[in-house]
Protein backbone atom coordinates (compact mmCIF):
# COMPACT_ATOMS: atom_id res chain seq x y z
CA UNK A 1 0.00 0.00 0.00
CA UNK A 2 0.87 3.53 -1.21
CA UNK A 3 1.96 5.36 2.80
CA UNK A 4 0.17 8.13 1.67
CA UNK A 5 -3.31 7.78 -0.01
CA UNK A 6 -4.02 10.62 -2.24
CA UNK A 7 -6.69 13.17 -1.65
CA UNK A 8 -10.14 13.33 -3.22
CA UNK A 9 -11.28 16.63 -3.19
CA UNK A 10 -15.18 17.13 -2.24
CA UNK A 11 -17.94 16.06 -4.50
CA UNK A 12 -18.38 18.73 -7.58
CA UNK A 13 -21.58 21.11 -7.30
CA UNK A 14 -22.07 20.01 -3.72
CA UNK A 15 -21.38 19.35 -0.16
CA UNK A 16 -20.21 15.74 0.21
CA UNK A 17 -22.34 13.62 2.86
CA UNK A 18 -21.63 10.30 4.49
CA UNK A 19 -23.42 8.12 6.91
CA UNK A 20 -20.53 8.36 9.34
CA UNK A 21 -17.38 10.10 9.79
CA UNK A 22 -14.44 9.73 11.50
CA UNK A 23 -12.02 11.74 12.85
CA UNK A 24 -8.67 9.68 12.91
CA UNK A 25 -7.09 7.16 11.36
CA UNK A 26 -4.69 5.90 14.46
CA UNK A 27 -5.88 2.87 15.71
CA UNK A 28 -9.24 3.36 17.32
CA UNK A 29 -10.44 5.03 13.60
CA UNK A 30 -8.56 2.08 11.46
CA UNK A 31 -11.02 -0.28 14.40
CA UNK A 32 -13.56 1.70 13.83
CA UNK A 33 -13.47 1.55 9.95
CA UNK A 34 -13.42 -2.41 10.17
CA UNK A 35 -16.52 -2.47 12.35
CA UNK A 36 -18.40 -0.41 9.93
CA UNK A 37 -17.56 -2.63 6.95
CA UNK A 38 -18.16 -5.74 8.65
CA UNK A 39 -20.99 -5.08 10.78
CA UNK A 40 -22.91 -1.81 8.70
CA UNK A 41 -21.60 -2.62 5.40
CA UNK A 42 -24.58 -0.14 3.35
CA UNK A 43 -22.93 2.97 5.48
CA UNK A 44 -20.78 5.73 3.48
CA UNK A 45 -18.01 6.51 5.16
CA UNK A 46 -14.89 8.52 5.30
CA UNK A 47 -12.19 9.02 7.81
CA UNK A 48 -10.54 12.69 8.12
CA UNK A 49 -7.10 12.95 9.36
CA UNK A 50 -4.71 15.32 10.18
CA UNK A 51 -1.42 13.94 9.89
CA UNK A 52 -0.12 12.84 6.56
CA UNK A 53 -0.12 8.93 6.88
CA UNK A 54 -2.10 7.11 9.03
CA UNK A 55 -1.22 5.98 12.82
CA UNK A 56 -2.01 8.55 15.16
CA UNK A 57 0.44 8.06 18.06
CA UNK A 58 2.51 6.45 16.48
CA UNK A 59 3.08 8.34 13.67
CA UNK A 60 3.47 11.37 16.29
CA UNK A 61 6.26 9.71 18.11
CA UNK A 62 9.52 9.43 16.79
CA UNK A 63 12.42 9.63 19.86
CA UNK A 64 14.73 6.62 19.63
CA UNK A 65 13.72 3.24 20.53
CA UNK A 66 9.69 4.10 20.44
CA UNK A 67 7.66 0.81 21.17
CA UNK A 68 4.23 -0.64 22.83
CA UNK A 69 4.11 -0.65 26.66
CA UNK A 70 1.64 -3.35 26.11
CA UNK A 71 1.58 -6.63 24.30
CA UNK A 72 0.19 -6.95 21.05
CA UNK A 73 -1.76 -9.65 21.60
CA UNK A 74 -4.21 -7.20 23.67
CA UNK A 75 -2.79 -3.88 22.27
CA UNK A 76 -3.82 -5.20 18.62
CA UNK A 77 -7.62 -6.29 17.53
CA UNK A 78 -9.03 -8.93 17.96
CA UNK A 79 -9.59 -9.43 14.58
CA UNK A 80 -6.75 -9.66 13.06
CA UNK A 81 -3.95 -11.77 14.47
CA UNK A 82 -0.79 -10.48 15.72
CA UNK A 83 2.60 -12.92 14.89
CA UNK A 84 5.62 -11.17 16.05
CA UNK A 85 7.56 -9.99 19.45
CA UNK A 86 4.62 -9.09 22.28
CA UNK A 87 6.35 -6.10 22.57
CA UNK A 88 6.66 -4.47 19.61
CA UNK A 89 8.62 -1.07 17.79
CA UNK A 90 6.61 1.65 16.65
CA UNK A 91 7.81 0.94 13.04
CA UNK A 92 6.30 -3.06 13.12
CA UNK A 93 3.16 -1.54 15.10
CA UNK A 94 2.47 0.87 11.86
CA UNK A 95 3.14 -2.05 9.26
CA UNK A 96 0.22 -3.90 11.05
CA UNK A 97 -2.41 -0.88 10.67
CA UNK A 98 -1.10 -0.64 7.29
CA UNK A 99 -1.81 -4.44 7.21
CA UNK A 100 -5.52 -3.65 8.40
CA UNK A 101 -5.81 -0.93 5.80
CA UNK A 102 -4.86 -2.74 3.14
CA UNK A 103 -6.93 -5.73 3.94
CA UNK A 104 -10.35 -3.99 4.70
CA UNK A 105 -9.17 -1.28 1.42
CA UNK A 106 -9.96 1.20 4.12
CA UNK A 107 -7.24 3.46 2.52
CA UNK A 108 -10.00 4.43 -0.33
CA UNK A 109 -11.97 6.24 2.80
CA UNK A 110 -9.22 8.06 4.54
CA UNK A 111 -9.00 11.82 3.44
CA UNK A 112 -5.32 12.61 4.75
CA UNK A 113 -4.00 16.13 5.60
CA UNK A 114 -7.44 17.03 7.19
CA UNK A 115 -7.72 19.21 10.24
CA UNK A 116 -11.05 19.17 11.40
CA UNK A 117 -12.01 22.87 13.35
CA UNK A 118 -15.43 22.53 14.12
CA UNK A 119 -18.56 20.23 14.17
CA UNK A 120 -22.16 21.96 14.23
CA UNK A 121 -25.20 19.50 14.84
CA UNK A 122 -28.76 21.01 13.26
CA UNK A 123 -31.55 19.28 14.26
CA UNK A 124 -33.67 20.76 11.69
CA UNK A 125 -31.52 18.64 9.35
CA UNK A 126 -30.95 15.89 11.52
CA UNK A 127 -27.13 16.09 10.53
CA UNK A 128 -23.59 17.54 11.29
CA UNK A 129 -21.44 20.15 9.67
CA UNK A 130 -17.91 19.17 9.91
CA UNK A 131 -15.70 22.12 8.77
CA UNK A 132 -11.62 21.08 8.53
CA UNK A 133 -8.41 22.79 7.31
CA UNK A 134 -6.68 21.53 4.74
CA UNK A 135 -3.05 21.15 6.10
CA UNK A 136 -1.26 21.36 2.54
CA UNK A 137 -3.35 24.28 1.08
CA UNK A 138 -4.85 25.61 3.47
CA UNK A 139 -8.19 26.07 2.45
CA UNK A 140 -11.44 25.39 4.53
CA UNK A 141 -13.60 22.39 3.46
CA UNK A 142 -16.72 21.22 4.61
CA UNK A 143 -18.53 17.65 5.04
CA UNK A 144 -22.00 16.49 6.41
CA UNK A 145 -22.35 13.48 7.71
CA UNK A 146 -25.14 11.36 10.02
CA UNK A 147 -23.36 10.26 12.67
CA UNK A 148 -19.80 11.91 13.72
CA UNK A 149 -17.23 9.25 15.45
CA UNK A 150 -14.44 11.07 17.72
CA UNK A 151 -11.60 8.63 17.16
CA UNK A 152 -9.04 11.32 17.90
CA UNK A 153 -7.24 10.32 21.06
CA UNK A 154 -6.96 11.70 24.37
CA UNK A 155 -4.03 13.88 24.05
CA UNK A 156 -2.43 17.42 22.15
CA UNK A 157 -0.56 16.05 19.74
CA UNK A 158 0.94 19.67 18.79
CA UNK A 159 2.72 19.33 22.43
CA UNK A 160 3.61 17.91 25.27
CA UNK A 161 3.26 18.50 28.78
CA UNK A 162 6.73 20.33 30.47
CA UNK A 163 6.22 22.16 33.44
CA UNK A 164 7.95 25.36 34.08
CA UNK A 165 11.08 25.40 36.24
CA UNK A 166 13.67 28.16 37.92
CA UNK A 167 15.85 29.19 35.14
CA UNK A 168 15.04 27.01 31.93
CA UNK A 169 15.95 30.00 29.68
CA UNK A 170 19.64 29.90 31.66
CA UNK A 171 20.45 26.43 30.33
CA UNK A 172 23.28 26.30 27.10
CA UNK A 173 21.85 23.44 25.73
CA UNK A 174 18.71 21.48 23.85
CA UNK A 175 15.47 20.86 26.26
CA UNK A 176 13.58 18.47 24.26
CA UNK A 177 10.25 17.32 24.82
CA UNK A 178 10.13 13.26 23.59
CA UNK A 179 6.47 13.93 21.77
CA UNK A 180 8.40 16.32 19.16
CA UNK A 181 11.59 14.98 18.82
CA UNK A 182 13.47 16.88 16.58
CA UNK A 183 15.20 14.75 13.54
CA UNK A 184 18.85 16.21 13.81
CA UNK A 185 19.28 15.96 17.76
CA UNK A 186 22.67 14.47 18.31
CA UNK A 187 23.42 13.08 21.70
CA UNK A 188 26.39 11.47 20.95
CA UNK A 189 28.93 11.49 23.54
CA UNK A 190 26.75 14.38 25.42
CA UNK A 191 25.30 14.36 28.56
CA UNK A 192 21.74 13.59 28.88
CA UNK A 193 19.25 13.88 31.59
CA UNK A 194 15.98 12.81 31.03
CA UNK A 195 13.26 14.05 33.46
CA UNK A 196 10.61 11.82 34.34
CA UNK A 197 10.26 7.78 35.07
CA UNK A 198 7.52 6.73 32.79
CA UNK A 199 7.32 4.09 29.96
CA UNK A 200 8.69 6.79 27.77
CA UNK A 201 12.01 7.69 30.19
CA UNK A 202 12.17 3.68 30.56
CA UNK A 203 12.16 3.16 26.49
CA UNK A 204 14.47 6.04 25.44
CA UNK A 205 17.11 5.51 27.88
CA UNK A 206 17.90 1.77 27.57
CA UNK A 207 17.86 2.60 23.42
CA UNK A 208 20.31 6.24 23.72
CA UNK A 209 22.63 4.56 26.70
CA UNK A 210 25.36 3.07 24.20
CA UNK A 211 25.67 6.74 22.44
CA UNK A 212 25.60 8.72 25.53
CA UNK A 213 28.59 9.64 27.71
CA UNK A 214 26.36 8.89 30.47
CA UNK A 215 22.37 9.22 31.10
CA UNK A 216 20.27 10.46 34.03
CA UNK A 217 16.98 9.24 34.42
CA UNK A 218 15.86 12.24 37.20
CA UNK A 219 12.67 11.24 39.25
CA UNK A 220 10.46 13.21 41.22
CA UNK A 221 8.96 10.13 41.87
CA UNK A 222 9.24 6.38 41.47
CA UNK A 223 7.35 4.18 38.65
CA UNK A 224 6.55 0.38 38.92
CA UNK A 225 8.61 -1.77 36.57
CA UNK A 226 8.16 -5.24 35.36
CA UNK A 227 10.34 -6.98 33.31
CA UNK A 228 10.66 -10.48 30.94
CA UNK A 229 11.64 -11.92 27.93
CA UNK A 230 10.03 -10.24 24.83
CA UNK A 231 8.65 -13.43 23.68
CA UNK A 232 5.23 -15.31 24.94
CA UNK A 233 6.06 -18.74 25.63
CA UNK A 234 2.70 -20.27 25.04
CA UNK A 235 2.38 -18.13 21.68
CA UNK A 236 5.96 -20.20 20.60
CA UNK A 237 4.33 -23.91 21.78
CA UNK A 238 1.09 -23.24 19.86
CA UNK A 239 3.17 -22.66 17.22
CA UNK A 240 5.52 -25.32 17.20
CA UNK A 241 2.28 -27.58 17.37
CA UNK A 242 1.14 -25.65 14.31
CA UNK A 243 -2.07 -24.07 15.80
CA UNK A 244 -3.74 -22.02 13.19
CA UNK A 245 -2.55 -17.88 13.71
CA UNK A 246 -6.26 -16.93 14.39
CA UNK A 247 -6.63 -19.70 17.48
CA UNK A 248 -2.73 -18.68 19.19
CA UNK A 249 -3.82 -14.83 19.15
CA UNK A 250 -6.90 -15.72 20.87
CA UNK A 251 -5.59 -18.33 23.34
CA UNK A 252 -2.43 -16.30 24.00
CA UNK A 253 -5.15 -12.86 23.86
CA UNK A 254 -7.35 -14.55 26.86
CA UNK A 255 -4.15 -15.89 28.81
CA UNK A 256 -2.94 -12.34 29.39
CA UNK A 257 -5.81 -11.06 29.88
CA UNK A 258 -6.36 -13.64 32.61
CA UNK A 259 -2.92 -13.08 34.05
CA UNK A 260 -3.20 -9.25 33.97
CA UNK A 261 -6.86 -9.43 35.80
CA UNK A 262 -5.59 -11.77 38.49
CA UNK A 263 -2.35 -8.72 39.10
CA UNK A 264 -4.74 -6.01 38.91
CA UNK A 265 -7.19 -7.84 41.28
CA UNK A 266 -4.47 -8.81 43.82
CA UNK A 267 -2.70 -5.47 43.57
CA UNK A 268 -5.59 -4.14 45.39
CA UNK A 269 -6.55 -6.52 47.82
CA UNK A 270 -2.97 -7.82 48.48
CA UNK A 271 -0.21 -5.26 47.30
CA UNK A 272 2.53 -6.50 49.16
CA UNK A 273 2.74 -9.37 47.45
CA UNK A 274 2.89 -7.73 44.29
CA UNK A 275 5.22 -5.21 44.82
CA UNK A 276 7.80 -7.58 46.21
CA UNK A 277 7.52 -9.57 43.38
CA UNK A 278 8.25 -6.69 41.12
CA UNK A 279 11.12 -5.56 43.23
CA UNK A 280 12.55 -9.23 43.59
CA UNK A 281 13.09 -9.00 39.82
CA UNK A 282 14.74 -6.28 39.91
CA UNK A 283 17.08 -7.29 42.43
CA UNK A 284 18.24 -10.09 39.86
CA UNK A 285 19.57 -7.59 37.82
CA UNK A 286 20.79 -4.86 40.25
CA UNK A 287 21.75 -7.38 43.20
CA UNK A 288 20.54 -6.64 46.74
CA UNK A 289 23.03 -3.52 47.59
CA UNK A 290 20.96 -1.47 44.83
CA UNK A 291 18.92 1.08 46.80
CA UNK A 292 15.30 0.33 45.89
CA UNK A 293 14.48 3.80 47.17
CA UNK A 294 14.75 4.33 43.34
CA UNK A 295 11.97 2.08 42.14
CA UNK A 296 9.35 2.51 45.57
CA UNK A 297 6.58 4.24 44.32
CA UNK A 298 4.38 5.98 46.90
CA UNK A 299 1.17 4.84 45.80
CA UNK A 300 0.06 1.02 45.16
CA UNK A 301 0.66 -0.71 42.02
CA UNK A 302 -1.60 -0.27 39.11
CA UNK A 303 -3.15 2.92 40.68
CA UNK A 304 -0.89 3.89 37.36
CA UNK A 305 0.80 2.03 34.59
CA UNK A 306 3.12 -0.51 35.35
CA UNK A 307 5.38 -0.07 32.83
CA UNK A 308 6.91 -3.00 31.13
CA UNK A 309 10.97 -3.44 30.53
CA UNK A 310 11.25 -6.02 27.86
CA UNK A 311 14.57 -8.31 28.40
CA UNK A 312 15.19 -5.99 31.42
CA UNK A 313 16.70 -3.77 28.93
CA UNK A 314 16.66 -0.47 31.60
CA UNK A 315 18.34 -2.48 34.49
CA UNK A 316 20.93 -3.37 32.13
CA UNK A 317 21.92 -0.07 31.17
CA UNK A 318 22.07 0.47 34.97
CA UNK A 319 24.18 -2.21 36.13
CA UNK A 320 26.79 -1.67 32.98
CA UNK A 321 27.22 2.08 34.71
CA UNK A 322 26.07 3.97 31.30
CA UNK A 323 22.63 4.67 33.65
CA UNK A 324 22.19 6.38 36.87
CA UNK A 325 18.89 6.94 38.70
CA UNK A 326 18.23 10.11 40.95
CA UNK A 327 14.93 10.85 42.76
CA UNK A 328 15.33 14.00 43.82
CA UNK A 329 13.19 17.21 43.06
CA UNK A 330 14.25 20.05 40.88
CA UNK A 331 15.56 23.43 42.56
CA UNK A 332 16.43 25.12 39.45
CA UNK A 333 17.97 24.51 35.85
CA UNK A 334 22.31 26.25 35.59
CA UNK A 335 23.59 26.73 32.51
CA UNK A 336 25.27 23.11 32.67
CA UNK A 337 22.73 21.57 33.88
CA UNK A 338 20.24 21.06 37.02
CA UNK A 339 20.73 21.41 40.88
CA UNK A 340 18.55 19.33 42.96
CA UNK A 341 16.67 20.21 45.94
CA UNK A 342 19.38 18.41 47.70
CA UNK A 343 22.20 20.60 46.05
CA UNK A 344 23.22 18.36 44.05
CA UNK A 345 24.49 19.45 40.01
CA UNK A 346 23.14 17.05 36.83
CA UNK A 347 25.81 18.17 34.16
CA UNK A 348 23.90 17.66 30.66
CA UNK A 349 24.19 19.00 27.19
CA UNK A 350 21.27 17.41 26.34
CA UNK A 351 17.69 17.48 28.79
CA UNK A 352 14.79 15.53 27.76
CA UNK A 353 11.32 16.08 29.53
CA UNK A 354 9.52 12.80 29.47
CA UNK A 355 6.94 14.57 31.23
CA UNK A 356 3.61 13.04 30.60
CA UNK A 357 0.91 14.63 27.84
CA UNK A 358 -1.67 17.56 27.47
CA UNK A 359 -4.96 15.66 27.63
CA UNK A 360 -7.27 16.89 24.73
CA UNK A 361 -10.99 16.28 25.13
CA UNK A 362 -12.91 15.63 21.74
CA UNK A 363 -9.50 16.99 19.81
CA UNK A 364 -9.79 20.45 20.95
CA UNK A 365 -12.66 20.45 18.04
CA UNK A 366 -15.63 22.92 19.09
CA UNK A 367 -18.61 21.68 19.40
CA UNK A 368 -22.09 23.28 19.16
CA UNK A 369 -25.70 21.84 19.09
CA UNK A 370 -27.93 23.71 17.41
CA UNK A 371 -25.79 27.28 17.76
CA UNK A 372 -25.47 26.41 21.25
CA UNK A 373 -21.82 25.59 22.17
CA UNK A 374 -21.10 22.39 24.15
CA UNK A 375 -19.26 22.09 27.22
CA UNK A 376 -18.19 18.57 27.70
CA UNK A 377 -16.47 19.04 31.27
CA UNK A 378 -20.46 20.05 31.75
CA UNK A 379 -22.07 16.58 30.19
CA UNK A 380 -22.41 13.26 31.51
CA UNK A 381 -20.75 10.43 29.54
CA UNK A 382 -22.97 7.77 28.28
CA UNK A 383 -21.16 4.03 29.26
CA UNK A 384 -17.97 6.12 28.08
CA UNK A 385 -19.42 5.92 24.47
CA UNK A 386 -21.89 9.31 24.03
CA UNK A 387 -23.03 12.23 25.99
CA UNK A 388 -26.11 13.76 27.20
CA UNK A 389 -27.82 16.36 25.13
CA UNK A 390 -25.38 15.24 22.19
CA UNK A 391 -27.10 13.49 19.35
CA UNK A 392 -25.33 11.28 17.10
CA UNK A 393 -21.83 11.38 18.25
CA UNK A 394 -19.75 8.58 19.57
CA UNK A 395 -16.06 8.87 20.56
CA UNK A 396 -13.67 5.97 21.73
CA UNK A 397 -11.64 6.40 24.69
CA UNK A 398 -9.60 3.33 25.53
CA UNK A 399 -8.50 2.01 28.83
CA UNK A 400 -5.64 2.77 30.34
CA UNK A 401 -4.95 -0.40 32.41
CA UNK A 402 -5.64 -3.06 30.26
CA UNK A 403 -4.48 -2.51 26.71
CA UNK A 404 -6.13 0.36 24.97
CA UNK A 405 -7.17 -1.43 22.03
CA UNK A 406 -9.05 -3.69 23.90
CA UNK A 407 -12.35 -1.23 24.52
CA UNK A 408 -12.12 -0.25 20.90
CA UNK A 409 -13.63 -3.80 20.02
CA UNK A 410 -16.23 -3.44 22.59
CA UNK A 411 -17.00 -0.10 21.91
CA UNK A 412 -16.93 -0.53 17.72
CA UNK A 413 -19.46 -3.66 18.53
CA UNK A 414 -21.70 -1.43 20.77
CA UNK A 415 -21.52 1.76 17.63
CA UNK A 416 -22.55 -0.69 15.13
CA UNK A 417 -25.38 -2.05 17.04
CA UNK A 418 -26.77 1.19 17.55
CA UNK A 419 -26.32 2.67 14.26
CA UNK A 420 -28.37 -1.17 12.93
CA UNK A 421 -30.68 -0.53 15.92
CA UNK A 422 -31.21 3.67 14.20
CA UNK A 423 -32.32 1.68 10.91
CA UNK A 424 -34.37 -0.24 12.15
CA UNK A 425 -36.58 1.91 13.83
CA UNK A 426 -36.63 4.51 11.03
CA UNK A 427 -34.61 6.98 13.21
CA UNK A 428 -32.74 9.83 11.85
CA UNK A 429 -31.11 10.61 15.78
CA UNK A 430 -30.36 9.34 18.96
CA UNK A 431 -29.38 11.63 21.76
CA UNK A 432 -28.63 10.29 25.85
CA UNK A 433 -30.79 12.52 27.62
CA UNK A 434 -30.57 12.89 31.38
CA UNK A 435 -33.80 11.25 33.11
CA UNK A 436 -36.06 13.37 36.07
CA UNK A 437 -34.85 10.92 38.24
CA UNK A 438 -31.12 11.82 37.16
CA UNK A 439 -31.04 15.29 37.80
CA UNK A 440 -30.39 14.96 41.58
CA UNK A 441 -27.50 11.92 41.28
CA UNK A 442 -23.85 12.19 42.99
CA UNK A 443 -21.30 13.45 40.21
CA UNK A 444 -18.07 11.79 40.27
CA UNK A 445 -14.87 12.59 37.74
CA UNK A 446 -14.43 10.68 34.92
CA UNK A 447 -12.15 8.33 36.17
CA UNK A 448 -11.96 7.15 39.96
CA UNK A 449 -8.64 8.39 41.21
CA UNK A 450 -8.72 5.70 43.96
CA UNK A 451 -8.55 3.44 41.18
CA UNK A 452 -6.11 5.37 38.66
CA UNK A 453 -4.28 8.32 38.89
CA UNK A 454 -1.81 9.36 36.37
CA UNK A 455 -0.39 12.79 36.05
CA UNK A 456 -2.44 13.81 33.02
CA UNK A 457 -5.57 12.17 33.86
CA UNK A 458 -5.38 14.89 37.39
CA UNK A 459 -4.41 17.93 35.52
CA UNK A 460 -6.83 17.87 33.34
CA UNK A 461 -9.69 16.12 34.82
CA UNK A 462 -11.88 19.36 35.01
CA UNK A 463 -12.29 19.15 31.01
CA UNK A 464 -13.47 15.50 30.87
CA UNK A 465 -17.65 14.39 31.30
CA UNK A 466 -18.82 14.11 34.27
CA UNK A 467 -19.90 10.37 35.35
CA UNK A 468 -23.03 9.72 37.90
CA UNK A 469 -24.09 7.33 40.31
CA UNK A 470 -27.45 6.02 38.00
CA UNK A 471 -27.03 3.88 35.09
CA UNK A 472 -26.24 4.09 32.30
CA UNK A 473 -24.20 7.42 33.36
CA UNK A 474 -21.73 5.56 34.11
CA UNK A 475 -17.52 4.54 33.10
CA UNK A 476 -16.16 1.45 35.05
CA UNK A 477 -12.95 1.61 32.54
CA UNK A 478 -12.91 -1.96 34.02
CA UNK A 479 -12.49 -3.94 30.70
CA UNK A 480 -13.68 -7.32 32.68
CA UNK A 481 -16.71 -5.30 33.68
CA UNK A 482 -17.54 -3.76 30.24
CA UNK A 483 -17.54 -7.27 28.25
CA UNK A 484 -19.90 -8.53 30.15
CA UNK A 485 -22.29 -5.41 30.45
CA UNK A 486 -21.81 -3.59 26.91
CA UNK A 487 -23.39 -6.87 24.96
CA UNK A 488 -26.34 -6.69 27.27
CA UNK A 489 -27.62 -2.96 26.54
CA UNK A 490 -30.67 -1.82 26.61
CA UNK A 491 -30.93 0.46 23.72
CA UNK A 492 -34.72 1.16 23.87
CA UNK A 493 -34.63 2.42 27.63
CA UNK A 494 -35.25 5.98 28.50
CA UNK A 495 -32.31 7.28 28.35
CA UNK A 496 -31.72 7.17 24.33
CA UNK A 497 -34.45 9.34 22.94
CA UNK A 498 -34.46 8.93 18.75
CA UNK A 499 -36.08 11.12 16.74
CA UNK A 500 -36.78 11.68 13.07
CA UNK A 501 -40.17 9.33 11.60
CA UNK A 502 -41.79 10.11 14.94
CA UNK A 503 -44.68 7.44 14.56
CA UNK A 504 -42.50 4.48 13.00
CA UNK A 505 -39.92 5.30 16.19
CA UNK A 506 -42.81 5.39 18.76
CA UNK A 507 -44.60 2.12 17.46
CA UNK A 508 -41.51 0.31 17.01
CA UNK A 509 -41.04 1.13 20.99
Amino acid sequence: MSEITPLTAGAPGGLEHFDVLIVGAGISGIGAAHHLGEKCPGKRYAILESKESYGGTWRQHTYPGIRSDSDLYTFGYGFKPWTGQPIASGDAILDYLGEAIDEDHIDRHIRYRHEVLSASWSAEEQRWMVTARRTDSGDTVQFSCTFLWMCQGYYRHSEGYTPRWEGMEDFKGPIVHPQTWPEDLDYRGKRVVVIGSGATAATLIPNMADDCEHITMLQRSPTYFWTGENRNELADQLRELEVPEEWVHEIVRRSILKLAKDIQYLSVSNPEVIKEELFNVIRSYLGEDFDMRHFTPSYRPWQQRLAYVPDGDLFEGIKSGKVSVVTDHIERFAENGIITKSGELLEADIIITATGFNLSVMGDIDFDVDGEAVDFSRTFTYRGIMNSGVPNMAFIFGYLRTSWTMRVDLVCDFVCKLLNHMDELQAESCTPTLRESDRDMAIYPWIDEEEFNPGYMQRGKDLMPKRGDNEPWTFSADYYTEREQLPLVNLDDDTLVYRGKARAVAAAR
